[in-house]
């Protein structure tokens, strides 16, 4: 007996000691560079800096799925094994690198052009299908899968593209971008009115890594509050070097990604909000790609704070939570990725397809579709004369649910020159208490007077909940803080007449 317990004894220690030893190991890290292609007017190749997590057990024996993942405007990569303990202790290779312009790589950034970002990408998948411990699909296309934000979210976008177009397969297997942007014009000039706040804090953070005609050309808006494309003598024309930049354009040259997508979009993002994602949901994947493919809208993303008019920002992520069981959205996208990249079993049946949304007061909303299915009467909609308080008109009372992306129409009458106005949908108990909700605006704009001209506004993306005894609202307001300084040039109201406002309700 004495011997039995000793040897189990001794084999419990053991296997103590293994585990122990395992959870201990660390991940082997390299820290390098690839070359890609020259700047623009530059013969030297561009150096792509990186650093690689091989984990524990990864080797030639047993191959891995890698996971790329890069940083956000201004920032640079992650060297630290930690960031990515959720990954690693999953059994996932992770590769972070510098994107150009930043970090340690040098040269000028292209925001994310297929000429150069694209290459780049493409040099790094080079670089991994060479290396004997992560799975390979086929030559030169190894498991890859793509983390990131913003920026981050870009290049995943630039990358799966670029490779489309040049090896006419899919060589990412899955992506996971984050508070990213389907087009740049769009997200940084609505309606051609430069966002001046986030114009002036992007170049801010990206002076050392933007060409000189960008920051000329970003400067050029931020003063005039308009989107400068050279139609004005000796002024930069940002439509062309912003042409190529995004999804859109990806898009209109027939290519499409056909791999399932995790989307997380911030719906009080002011500079990529959440209309952004959902036009990549709709139009940058294939059918069969969305089918497979899971969104989810949040509260946070790119948020300044707002002093007018008043808004609701709130923060949170309940509906990640609601997919995993109470954890986040990194727990949510190791479930993504272990189905999509390693064939285990689906632990997210139900969510694929649909928008799950985070409401203005962070619970979970699911719904099918996000456009409008319901039309209410408003009457007339106006702005005041010169900046004043913002004007709130009734749209509907509540108990209601609106999730997706409404649409105000009306006859605009605006006689000034260079007209504008800011719109947005908000809820109170009355007008006197009416916030808008989730804090973004968007504006309607008109070079030459107008006069009962039929207009459509695309008001922005939300998800709120209008509790009984609560009413729905559009708010029309001459400036807001994210268009600082820039309404209409001229005094004037700008005036919808017999208005309505369409809402994406769920039922």
């Amino acid at each position: 007996m004495k011997r039995a317990a000793l040897l189990a004894t001794t084999a419990l220690t053991a296997g103590l000691l293994a585990t122990t030893a395992h959870a201990a190991a660390a991940p082997k890290v390299t820290n390098a560079c690839v070359l890609s292609v020259p700047d623009e007017g530059s013969s030297t190749p561009q150096k792509i800096c990186y650093t690689l997590f091989q984990p524990v057990g990864a080797d030639s024996t047993h191959r891995v799925p890698l996971i790329f993942h890069s940083h956000g405007w201004g920032g640079s990569r992650t060297k630290t094994a930690s960031s990515f303990a959720a990954f690693l202790d999953a059994g996932y290779g992770v590769l972070s690198f510098d994107q150009r312009g930043f970090g340690e790589d040098g040269g000028k950034a292209r925001i994310e052009n297929p000429a150069y970002e694209g290459k780049d990408g493409e040099k790094l998948v080079d670089l991994v299908s060479k290396l004997p411990w992560v799975q390979q699909d086929g030559p030169g296309d190894p498991r890859i899968g793509a983390i990131g934000g913003s920026y981050g979210g870009g290049y995943q976008f630039v990358s799966a593209f670029t490779e489309i177009a040049d090896k006419h397969k899919q060589v990412f297997d899955a992506l996971a971008p984050e508070i990213t942007w389907w087009d740049l014009k769009q997200s940084l000039a609505p309606q051609g009115v430069a966002k001046t706040e986030w114009d002036s804090a992007l170049t801010a953070a990206g002076t050392q890594a933007l060409p000189t005609e960008v920051l000329q050309g970003l400067g050029e808006s931020v003063a005039t509050g308009t989107w400068t494309d050279g139609s004005v003598p000796g002024t930069v024309n940002l439509d062309a070097f912003f042409a190529k930049n995004g999804p859109a354009w990806q898009v209109s040259q027939g290519r499409h990604i056909d791999v399932p997508v995790l989307f997380r979009q911030g719906i009080t993002d002011e500079l990529f909000p959440l209309a952004q994602g959902l036009q990549n949901y709709a139009k940058a994947l294939t059918p069969a790609a969305r089918a497979k493919s899971v969104f989810v809208g949040y509260n946070g993303g790119h948020v300044l704070p707002n002093a007018y008019p008043l808004s609701d920002q709130p923060s949170g992520d309940p509906c990640s939570a609601q997919l995993t069981g109470g954890k986040d959205f990194t727990a949510l996208t190791v479930r993504f990725f272990d189905h999509v990249l390693k064939g285990k079993p689906d632990t997210l049946k139900g969510s694929y397809g649909n928008y799950h949304l985070a409401t203005s007061t962070n619970t979970c909303s699911t719904t099918s579709a996000v456009t409008p299915n319901k039309t209410y009467p408003v009457g007339t909609v106006a702005t005041t004369e010169v900046a004043g308080a913002a004007l709130p008109f009734k749209v509907a009372d509540g108990p209601l649910r609106v999730a997706g992306t409404p649409i105000l129409k009306g006859l605009v009458t605006a006689l000034g020159v260079n007209n504008r106005a800011f719109y947005a949908l908000g809820v109170g108990t009355s007008q006197a208490d009416v916030k808008l909700v989730q804090g973004d605006v968007l504006p309607y704009s008109s070079m030459l007077p107008v006069n009962g001209q039929a207009t459509t506004i695309e008001l922005p993306s939300v998800a709120v909940d209008v509790p009984k005894g609560s009413q729905l609202y559009v708010v029309a307001m001459g400036t807001n803080d994210m268009f600082a300084g820039f309404g209409s040039r001229t005094p004037g109201a700008v005036v919808l007449q017999s208005a309505t406002v369409s809402l994406p309700l769920v039922r």
